[in-house]
């Protein structure tokens, strides 16, 4: 099983920056499919970056030009940096990895097996 573990989540200021990272153990994080989402309060949770085993990468089209998707294979981390964060981007933040074996970058959570518990951010105006 893998086990991921979020951090870096925080209140910010409408315009700021952060990046978020996600420790990986149980696998080689090059090894698999890894995701960010995100929930808001009474949302449903939506897929915002994905990256496949190659290094692929791809965003849903409300945060292309402002979140990045990136992993440190000698750390075993996943990040999601995030620059002009807006008050829509209030959310809990997740990420996410297939299965071992299992191919393919995807924004739709239920192709994702395991799960991290989350990193609140919240962006004020």
């Amino acid at each position: 099983a893998v086990d991921l573990v979020e951090s870096g989540g925080g209140s910010v200021t409408s315009g700021g920056s952060l990046r978020l990272s996600c420790g990986v153990s149980g696998d080689t994080i090059n090894n698999l499919v890894m995701g960010w989402f995100r929930q808001g309060l009474g949302k449903e949770r939506e897929g915002v970056a994905s990256i496949n085993t190659g290094g692929s990468l791809t965003y849903a089209d409300s945060v292309q030009d402002r979140f990045t998707i990136s992993r440190d294979n000698a750390k075993n981390t996943l990040y999601l940096q995030i620059h002009v964060l807006k008050p829509e981007d209030t959310a809990t933040y997740y990420c996410a990895s297939k299965g071992a074996g299992r191919r393919g970058w995807s924004l739709r959570a239920s192709e994702y097996d395991y799960w991290g518990q989350g990193t609140q951010v919240t962006v004020s105006s």
